[in-house]
C-alpha cells in the first residue's frame, strides 16, 4: 500500500483492506479516516476496519464522500477530526482523490493567519479539465496553498492532443496520448463531473446540466472548442472508413497510419478549413509525414498529393513559408488555396470543395480520392457562444494581454475558447495558465491584473520523420523563439526540434505543465500602470 502525504500530518491512500491495518499500525498512524461510502462497489465496510483498527490502538472516523463531491458540513467535520489527533493521520477513499480534496477543504476551513489569508475564503471555479484547466489549477496551487478550486469537467480521460499527429504517422502509440482524468486533476481540487449549461455572471453562478448551481468568487473559463464535423455534409457517416480519416480525433489517428502505411498508389487529399483552428500547422503535418513515409518506401511517384486550404497562404507567419515550400516541392504536392471541403461521399470516394476565386465568385469542384485526411471546421461550444461571456463570434471575450474578461472582472478566459488572436496550441496554454493564476490571485486579493501575455504560440511543423520546423511566434506574427538561433534555428528544419517534439514535450506536458512546473513559462511581462 502506498501512502501519499498531502499535509504536514495527513497522508492519503486508495481503499485499504483488513490485511492493511497491521501495516498502518507499523507505519505509526494514530488515526484512520474513511471517506468512501460503504455502499460503493468495491468498498470494505468501515465498521469491520474500525474494529480491527481499535485492536491496534488506532482511532477510526467515518466521513463518506460521494463521487458527486463534498456536501455541506463535511469540511468542518474533517477539520475537527484532523485537529483532534496529534499523530499521523491516514485518510482513504477509492483512489485517494476524494480524501485529498476533503483534506484541502478542511485546511481551508481552519485557515485564518497564513500569508494567503487574504484569499483563503476565495473559491475558484474552472470550467474545463483540458490542458488549460488542469495547468491553471496547478499554477494556482503553486502560488497559494489556501485557495479552494473546483473543476467542472464531464470527461473521464485527458488527452495529449499534440501527440495525435505522431500517432497518425506511426511514431507514437495511441496509448501514449491518454491518461485518466482523475490522475491529472491536482490533489485538493474538487471535481464536478458534469457539463455546464449556463453562466449567470451577475450572480457569480455556473449552472450544470442537471440544474446544480455552483457559486464562485473567481471563474476561469477554458472548455476548449467544438470540432464541427457536421458542418461538412456526409462526413460523420464516413469517418473511420472508406479511406476517410482525421488526426483531430483520438480514435481516428491510428486509422490515418493504417491508410498511409498500406497505400502504394492513388490520390491522397489533405484539407484545412477556415480559421480559427487548433494548431494551424496540423493539417500540413499529416501531409508531410505521410509523404515522407511514401518517399522512404518508394511509393511517392505513384501517389498524387493535394492540399486543399480554405485560406490564402500556406502558413500565417511568412518567415516559415520558404522551408515549408521546399517540402511541398520535394513531395510533389499540389496546393489549392481558397478551397474549402463542404461535402464528402465516402462510398463513392468523392470530396466536394467550394473554390473561391479572386473576383469573389465561388464554384463547387468534385475530386476523387483513395485517402483523405480531413481537418474539421471549429467553433466555440454552444454554451459559450450563447452566454453573456461571449463576443460576437461566440468566443470568451477577454483582454488579449491580461486574459481578464472585458466586462466581468472576476472572470478569466484562456486556451482554445478565448478570443485572443494567437495560435490555438498547447504551447500557448503553457504560457497563459501561469499568467491567469498570477492575475487572478492579485485581483482576488484586492489588486489588479499585473502580468501580460505576449500572444506566444508554437507549432512544431513535422516536415519529415526526424526533422521539424519549430515555428514560435506571438501576436502579429512576431517571431518569439525560445532558444538562441545558434542552438536551434526555428525557421529551418532541425533534428533538435524533432527530439524536443518526440522526447521532451510529452514529458514536459504530463509532468511539467499539468503539475504547475513553469519551466520557461513563468510570467515576466508586467502590465503597465
Amino acid at each position: 500500500m502506498e501512502y501519499k502525504q498531502v499535509e504536514d500530518n495527513v497522508w492519503v491512500s486508495p481503499q485499504i483492506s483488513e490485511d492493511d491495518i497491521t501495516d498502518i499500525a507499523k507505519q505509526g498512524f494514530n488515526a484512520i479516516i474513511c471517506n468512501r461510502p460503504d455502499d460503493e462497489a468495491g468498498a470494505v465496510s468501515h465498521e469491520i476496519l474500525a474494529a480491527l483498527a481499535k485492536k491496534q490502538g488506532i482511532a477510526f472516523y467515518y466521513i463518506p464522500v460521494a463521487t458527486s463531491g463534498i456536501v455541506e458540513g463535511q469540511a468542518a467535520e474533517m477539520a475537527e477530526y484532523l485537529a483532534s489527533e496529534k499523530g499521523p493521520i491516514l485518510a482513504y477513499c477509492r483512489s485517494g482523490n476524494r480524501s485529498s480534496i476533503l483534506t484541502a477543504a478542511a485546511m481551508a476551513e481552519t485557515q485564518n493567519a497564513s500569508p494567503d489569508a487574504a484569499i483563503s475564503s476565495g473559491h475558484v471555479v474552472i470550467v474545463g479539465g483540458g490542458a488549460a484547466g488542469i495547468a491553471t489549477a496547478s499554477s494556482l496551487f503553486e502560488r497559494s496553498s489556501a485557495i479552494q478550486v473546483t473543476i467542472i469537467e464531464p470527461a473521464d480521460v485527458h488527452y495529449y492532443q499534440p501527440g495525435w499527429t505522431m500517432v497518425g504517422a506511426g511514431v507514437f502509440s495511441q496509448e501514449k496520448t491518454v491518461k485518466t482524468m482523475a490522475d491529472q486533476i491536482p490533489n485538493g481540487v474538487r471535481w464536478i463531473k458534469s457539463n455546464v449549461s449556463e453562466f449567470k455572471p451577475e450572480r457569480n453562478v455556473v449552472i450544470t446540466e442537471n440544474g446544480d448551481e455552483i457559486s464562485y468568487d473567481q471563474l476561469v473559463v477554458c472548455p476548449g472548442l467544438k470540432l464541427d464535423w457536421a458542418a461538412i455534409k456526409g462526413l460523420e457517416e464516413t469517418l473511420g472508413k472508406h479511406g476517410v480519416t482525421s488526426n483531430y480525433r483520438f480514435d481516428l489517428a491510428p486509422y490515418t497510419w493504417k491508410l498511409v502505411s498500406e497505400m502504394k498508389q492513388g490520390t491522397a487529399l489533405f484539407t484545412q478549413p477556415p480559421m480559427p483552428i487548433k494548431c494551424a500547422g496540423a493539417p500540413q503535418k499529416a501531409l508531410y509525414l505521410s509523404a515522407d513515409h511514401w518517399t522512404r518506401n518508394g511509393h511517392l511517384s505513384n501517389i498524387n498529393i493535394e492540399f486543399n486550404n480554405a485560406g490564402g497562404v500556406l502558413f500565417g507567419v511568412e518567415e516559415y513559408v520558404p522551408s515549408l515550400m521546399k517540402y511541398i516541392k520535394k513531395y510533389h504536392a499540389k496546393v489549392v488555396y481558397t478551397s474549402n471541403l463542404v461535402a464528402i461521399d465516402g462510398m463513392k470516394k468523392i470530396a466536394t470543395f467550394e473554390q473561391t476565386f479572386e473576383d469573389g465568385t465561388k464554384k463547387q469542384v468534385e475530386k476523387t480520392f483513395d485517402m483523405i485526411h480531413v481537418c474539421p471546421p471549429q467553433k466555440a461550444h454552444d454554451f459559450i457562444a450563447n452566454s453573456p461571456l461571449a463576443d460576437k463570434a461566440g468566443w470568451v471575450d477577454v483582454d488579449q494581454t491580461t486574459l481578464q474578461h472585458k466586462r466581468f472582472s472576476n472572470i478569466w478566459g484562456l486556451g482554445d475558447a478565448a478570443n485572443t488572436p494567437n495560435a490555438k496550441t498547447a504551447a500557448a496554454v503553457r504560457k497563459q495558465a501561469p499568467i491567469v493564476a498570477e492575475n487572478l490571485l492579485s485581483v482576488a486579493a484586492g489588486g489588479r491584473a499585473v502580468m501580460g501575455y505576449s500572444g506566444y504560440g508554437s507549432c512544431p511543423l513535422t516536415v519529415e520523420r526526424g526533422k521539424i520546423v519549430l515555428a514560435e511566434f506571438s501576436y502579429g506574427g512576431a517571431l518569439e523563439p525560445t532558444f538562441p538561433k545558434w542552438l536551434l534555428n526555428g525557421t529551418q528544419p532541425t533534428r533538435l526540434a524533432w527530439f524536443l517534439k518526440e522526447k521532451i514535450m510529452p514529458e514536459l506536458y504530463w509532468h511539467g505543465m499539468l503539475k504547475g512546473k513553469e519551466w520557461l513559462a513563468k510570467p515576466l511581462k508586467r502590465v503597465s500602470q
